[in-house]
């Protein structure tokens, strides 16, 4: 499925060709480092050998990057930050998912037994560590504007995410802004999605235990019945919600797994839901957990059964700043002119991007990865997930754009920005 080469367009018209376009040579390093990082997936908090690449990656270049306290991940800063002039940072998850790598006919799949890269975070690496290489020529030749921040963020798919972590451990000191991307199997290679507002939806863990004495199933009357309880409670959860929540807020339950009893004779004493709770608007988010614990006592009760309520907070909505989303917006525009920026609509999924944005402001955009013409529907979490390699170059020349125009002030009136020299605040 791979395709390596992307072919940019020309600046538009009027519009003088941005510096930081990406050579050949690295354009087919960053390939091979991305494959060597497919084939070597690492777990949230895990990714010791993944962080020593890129660290290594990074000295090579003569920058010093500092791996975070967690043990796993790094940050960047490529220019000398002055103290005063807020950084942009380009945030990248490098963490892979507990599955298994079902491709079979590339050289380059999961080494790693139940280990694969299949969302997508190899793709996200190797593009931030390409934007921080071609980024740190640019500073050597005196054409960075401003320093930026590269992180290298662990644990995403850890819920709530490796990026509270992150943040407690300063990693948005000195950051004025911070972008960031994400795979998209829909959205052909050479093309990103944009999207003001909502682009992700919250994101939270529900696991429910019901008791009740339970006995013979010739006697229900007798007993708790659990097994009716559960079902219930699966059925009429997802229901209420939906009558007591504000119908915009696309708040839904479902569940993963259900467990009770082991004879079809004996009510069983012991029952288990676990599933996920995800809603599109943040307010809601925060009212869930509460409307939540209400219906399942209430449920729970009626059915005289006893309830245990773990609630675990995911994250909230990634909610992409209008500024900031126009700065990616005419960073892709910039390099291969805006037929290649497309709207974009809100996934119900969750990503810990959105814990940096209750910071400062940023926005994530949906890099296409998708070989064009290719008709095969593919999904990330997937064990043959896999991406056209061209999005790896297409990626660090939007990126190392943004950095760049970001740099430079803007025509509030025209909305557009006004050259290539100078500062902004």
């Amino acid at each position: 499925m791979s395709r390596e080469s992307q072919t940019a367009q020309p600046a538009a018209p009027g519009r003088p060709e941005l510096p930081g376009k990406l050579p050949d040579h690295l354009r087919a390093e960053l390939i091979a480092f991305r494959r060597d990082l497919h084939m070597h997936p690492e777990l949230g908090h895990h990714e010791f050998r993944t962080t020593a690449a890129i660290k290594a990656r990074l000295e090579k270049a003569g920058l010093r990057p500092r791996v975070l306290k967690s043990g796993t991940g790094l940050i960047c800063d490529v220019g000398t930050w002055d103290g005063v002039r807020p950084m942009l940072a380009l945030r990248a998850d490098i963490d892979a998912l507990p599955i298994p790598d079902a491709k079979t006919h590339v050289s380059y799949r999961s080494t790693v037994p139940d280990r694969a890269h299949a969302c997508g975070h190899d793709v996200h690496t190797a593009v931030v560590l390409g934007a921080g290489l071609v980024l740190a020529e640019l500073d050597r030749k005196g054409e960075l504007p401003r320093p930026v921040r590269l992180l290298f963020q662990p644990a995403e798919e850890v819920l709530p995410g490796g990026a509270t972590e992150a943040i407690d451990s300063g990693v948005l000191d000195g950051v004025g802004k911070i972008i960031a991307l994400h795979c998209d199997p829909r959205v052909d290679a050479g093309r990103i999605g944009l999207r003001t507002g909502p682009i992700t939806s919250a994101c939270d863990r529900l696991e429910v235990t019901l008791e009740g004495p339970g006995g013979h199933t010739a006697r229900p009357h007798l007993t708790t019945d659990l097994v009716t309880a559960a079902a219930r409670l699966a059925l009429d959860l997802p229901a209420l919600l939906t009558k007591r929540m504000d119908a915009r807020s696309g708040m839904s339950v479902t569940w993963g797994r259900i467990e009770a009893g082991h004879a079809c004779n004996v009510i069983p004493m012991h029952a288990e839901l676990s599933g996920t709770v995800r809603c599109l608007d943040l307010n809601s988010w925060h009212e869930a957990p509460d409307q939540i614990h209400a219906i399942i006592d209430e449920i729970a009760s009626m059915h005289r059964a006893k309830s245990e309520i773990t609630y675990v907070r995911g994250v909230p909505p990634v909610v992409n700043d209008p500024m900031v989303t126009e700065l990616l917006r005419e960073a892709m525009s910039a390099r291969l002119g805006a037929d290649s920026v497309e709207d974009t609509e809100q996934s119900l999924g969750g990503e810990d991007f959105s814990w940096y944005l209750e910071h400062v402001p940023g926005a994530m955009a949906r890099l296409g990865v998708r070989t064009p013409g290719d008709t095969a529907k593919r999904d990330l979490h997937r064990g043959d997930f896999d991406v056209d390699e061209a999005a790896i170059g297409v990626g660090v020349e939007f990126f190392t754009a943004a950095a760049l125009l970001d740099g430079h002030p803007v025509d509030q009136r025209a909305g557009r920005r006004t050259g290539l020299a100078g500062s902004g605040g």
